[in-house]
């Protein structure tokens, strides 16, 4: 299972949507999310027909974060320039775990 760390930090597992149907789908149909979900080559999310609160990190080419914003359902967010990829988590999660902008993320595929 891959991890999404934040400097040397391991702070939660990690779902990676990479082919098109999974990007396109994200979190739609939920219920809850334990951890968080990558969702690659993408710009701007939307939160129409979700059942929760969710964080959004815009990350660059070199997974550095250039946004963060919270998303209430029915919603549809703006593209971010220079974003490459999104996280997203509950809504809560990234202050949690301190992640902030400008912190360069990292996937491992062990804790």
């Amino acid at each position: 299972m891959p991890w999404l760390a934040c400097g040397d930090r391991v702070v939660a597992s990690l779902e990676v949507a990479r082919a098109r149907p999974a990007r396109r789908r994200g979190l739609l149909g939920r219920d809850d999310l334990t951890g968080a979900l990558l969702i690659e080559r993408c710009r701007a999310v939307h939160t129409v027909g979700m059942n929760f609160e969710i964080d959004v990190a815009y990350l660059n080419a070199g997974r550095q974060v250039v946004d963060i914003v919270t998303m209430r359902p029915g919603r549809i967010g703006r593209p971010r320039l220079g974003a490459r990829s999104v996280i997203e988590a509950r809504a809560g999660a990234f202050e949690r775990w301190g992640i902030r902008v400008g912190d360069s993320l990292d996937i491992r595929l062990d804790a």
